[in-house]
């Protein structure tokens, strides 16, 4: 079974973290480790739960706050075992996110009296779907593990402060017609011919931009795909064009939803897939001192991350990692050394101010 010595520099654990390969669903190995090493902590109370491993103080403060961090990566590309150069640590899972799951083994490890209490939950398969992820599955079992009154998901941001996250939701937009032999076309009803209405509403589409916050968040509506045909000599029946929306974490999924129908009325919309948006809570207390050690100017975060399943439990969350969001899931992944001390140096003057 592979160690972890937590007492190494974080951009040595970070190294040891990566050189033990934790591919989404192959994470035991990683986990074990991890609850291995947590568990020789006296200050800290760790509870398994699949391959999800839970680390709480219970210093009765006023106060919790919770960290977190997925163990998993993508698949392999030729990226393993780790490289160091240049100031730079290379190789599968180093920006996302095992630099910043060092940062929150490392403050596991030493914060031993910390001015809040502390839940660290490292998990498993949040780069699979989402009834997989570790993290959506103690939600479901164990949600008081969650509850605090902010939370830090340390996926990567470029060691700033990149606020709740966008809300997504994909719909088929079906439309429907005659098929006929294609020399006699006049015979049926195109249905791809159709479906140019639909891109033409897309086309015409403002997207709102919704501050919170202080924080602008902008919206997205767009096609992106489309898919119909039968044969090369017949006029399609079905044509159906999958949009994707983006909305700010103040709308909620049903209110998505009303508008995304009301954007196409007249047409048969169905979703497929939906999560809601992460509300920043900036106004907090605990993250208004946050961003006072922290500094610089906060984000807003466009994409998605777990930071959405903190506010469902009315925890609100921000995403503040090492590393470049833009080379996740890259084979030419890497992470700054200076990224990972720098969050660790950060998150441990808040804590212990």
């Amino acid at each position: 079974m592979a160690k972890l010595d937590l007492s190494l520099s974080g951009p040595d654990l970070c190294t040891a973290l990566v050189d033990v390969s934790s591919v989404s669903g192959t994470e035991q190995e990683l986990a074990d480790a991890v609850e291995a090493a947590l568990s020789a902590y006296p200050h800290l109370t760790v509870s398994r739960h699949g391959n999800t491993v839970v680390a709480r103080t219970e210093l009765g403060r006023a106060e919790r706050i919770v960290i977190a961090g997925h163990l998993d990566t993508v698949p392999l590309n030729d990226n393993l075992p780790s490289r160091r150069a240049d100031g730079l640590i290379h190789g599968l899972g180093a920006c996302d996110m095992k630099g910043g799951v060092a940062v929150g083994l490392r403050l596991a490890a030493t914060l031993t009296e910390p001015n809040r209490d502390i839940t660290y939950v490292f998990y498993d398969c949040e780069e699979v779907d989402a009834e997989l992820n570790g993290l959506f599955k103690l939600t479901k079992s164990d949600p008081e593990l969650l509850q605090g009154v902010f939370a830090v998901v340390m996926e990567p941001s470029n060691a700033v402060v990149e606020a709740g996250c966008q809300g997504t939701m994909r719909v088929d937009v079906t439309t429907r017609g005659e098929r006929a032999h294609s020399a006699r076309s006049w015979m049926g009803k195109n249905a791809i011919h159709a479906a140019g209405e639909i891109l033409d509403r897309l086309a015409a589409y403002e997207p709102r931009r919704v501050p919170i916050d202080g924080l602008e968040y902008r919206e997205g509506l767009n096609a992106v795909a489309i898919s119909g045909g039968v044969a090369g000599n017949v006029v399609p029946d079905l044509c159906v064009v999958s949009v994707n929306y983006r909305f700010a974490p103040s709308r909620s999924e049903a209110e998505a939803e009303a508008h995304v129908r009301e954007v196409f009325a007249g047409y048969d919309v169905v979703v497929t897939d939906s999560s809601p948006g992460g509300l920043p809570g900036l106004e907090r207390p605990a993250a208004a001192a946050f961003l006072q050690v922290v500094g610089g100017e906060p984000k807003p975060k466009f994409g998605w991350t777990d930071v959405a399943r903190f506010t469902l439990l009315g925890v609100p969350a921000v995403n503040y990692g090492p590393g470049d969001p833009l080379l996740a899931h890259k084979q030419e992944e890497y992470v700054p050394e200076a990224e990972i001390e720098q969050c660790e140096q950060r998150l441990r003057s808040w804590l212990t101010a």
